[in-house]
């Protein structure tokens, strides 16, 4: 019989191999910390080493840019991809354009993107990549000729049926459509390689709002399970891209009061609620001028702004962490209780640092991890691809449709494999169990 796995053990030998790669070690520890009592209960999972193969990617990609800039300089920065796990189908996963982007921090979106798609149901491996580079302040040229260079090295290691990436911070629909179309020049065939395409050359109606939309038809789930709704909650959220954007906008459709949203810069509180019409100032602030939310406090004066803070200190009934990993921290939490707060969900990957998450648990705040919550955008990334393989578009219903149920599915997947304590699912644990299991089940019959 197999020696049982301790977790001690385990994540000092996963440091040991990835040294220096914080953010990875981080999101391993907290999936281990979950199933490392899940596969002592499963022998033939310690007898199959599925916990160690899950870690290891099964192919790192590390590649120089080179471009130059409107000022005829050349500019070089680093590329990467990270195909993490492709036994359930394609690698699947976003490109992150953002200063912030090494090898750690891919490696860790691409593990939890591994147990994200496996919550989906749909075909799809776990995958990330990206670069160092900031589109932030550059002109459209600029972000065309780096987007070609990126992808002359990327087209090598990715095709519809190998490797389908898609966008995350920094690569919205402008940098998908200079991917895809260099993409097309160099491979000369017209596929669904990339998802989160414009609606004119083969994308899906309902993509750009998905992880928000999904993120509320989690939450409304999660409410249902105590009897309970949104109309009326108090939210709080971070962020200000996609996601935040069309997750207040879905509250704002459910009746809910939407309180605050935040960017690098600071938080905008507005008291009076953000309703449909401010929010179409709020589009026009990020997506139009590409601007600061700060703007926002110029056209409703009632509103006010607070730099450098994140917005976790305003009283609320529910938490929507949206913009990046490690924003909410323990102390953040213990505000979070104390000002009425009742449920976190996670939009962003990661938001939450481990403390934050125990506390949450702890005192019995309904948390939805970000594998669960926010796996609604590449859930219809998967519906994205479906649609180009069977050269046919479906309907905004007809998505949206897909995309209600995918996340009442998740939901469900995560209430089977969870602990109920005083009366609260623990999701973190049913997301943790239930991702694994689809993968590990995979990768046993598929051999080594």
């Amino acid at each position: 019989m197999a020696a049982k796995l301790d977790l001690g053990t385990f994540m000092q030998k996963v440091k040991e191999d990835n040294p220096n790669e914080p953010e990875f070690h981080q999101a391993v520890h907290e999936v281990a910390e979950v199933l490392v009592p899940y596969v002592n209960e499963n022998p033939r999972y310690i007898k199959h080493k599925v916990l160690e193969r899950l870690v290891e990617p099964e192919r790192v990609i590390q590649f120089k840019i080179t471009w130059h800039d409107d000022h005829n300089e050349i500019q070089v920065n680093k590329g990467y991809r990270i195909q993490m796990n492709s036994c359930i189908g394609p690698y699947k996963g976003g490109l992150r354009f953002h200063p912030s982007v090494n090898l750690g921090i891919l490696k860790f979106l691409a593990f939890e993107q591994v147990f994200k798609n496996s919550l989906t149901t749909l075909p799809m491996g776990g995958g990330k990549g990206g670069s160092n580079f900031d589109p932030k302040g550059k002109s459209d040229l600029e972000i065309m000729r780096f987007c070609k260079a990126f992808m002359e090295e990327l087209s090598k290691h990715i095709d519809e049926n190998t490797d389908v990436p898609a966008g995350d911070i920094g690569v919205g629909g402008r940098e998908i459509g200079f991917l895809f179309g260099h993409y097309k020049r160099l491979r000369n065939k017209f596929t669904g390689v990339l998802t989160g395409k414009g609606l004119e050359y083969g994308g899906s109606l309902i993509r750009p709002e998905a992880t928000g939309y999904g993120l509320l038809y989690f939450v409304d789930c999660m409410l249902k399970e105590k009897n309970d709704g949104l109309k009326g909650k108090n939210v709080v959220i971070s962020g200000s891209g996609n996601v935040s954007f069309y997750a207040a906008e879905k509250c704002v459709e459910l009746g809910a009061k939407v309180l605050t949203l935040s960017d690098s810069s600071g938080y905008i509180y507005d008291q009076e609620r953000i309703d449909a019409e401010k929010l179409k100032v709020v589009a026009k602030i990020k997506f139009e001028d590409y601007d600061r939310i700060s703007a926002y406090v110029n056209h409703f004066p009632n509103a006010v702004f607070v730099e450098g803070k994140t917005p976790w200190e305003v009283q609320c009934d529910i938490a929507l962490p949206n913009a990046t990993q490690n924003e909410l921290h323990l102390d953040d939490a213990k505000k979070l209780l104390s000002n009425g707060c009742k449920l976190v969900a996670e939009g962003a990957n990661m938001p939450c640092t481990p403390e934050a998450v125990h506390f949450f648990l702890e005192n019995g705040i309904l948390y939805g991890p970000g594998k669960a919550a926010n796996a609604g955008g590449v859930a219809t990334s998967g519906l994205e691809m479906s649609q180009n393989s069977l050269r046919l578009s479906w309907t905004r219903e007809e998505v949206d449709e897909r995309l209600r149920n995918i996340m009442y599915n998740i939901h469900e997947q995560c209430k089977k494999f969870a602990d109920e304590k005083a009366g609260n699912i623990n999701y973190f644990k049913g997301a943790n169990i239930a991702g694994f299991v689809k993968v590990a089940n995979a990768l046993i019959a598929e051999g080594y």
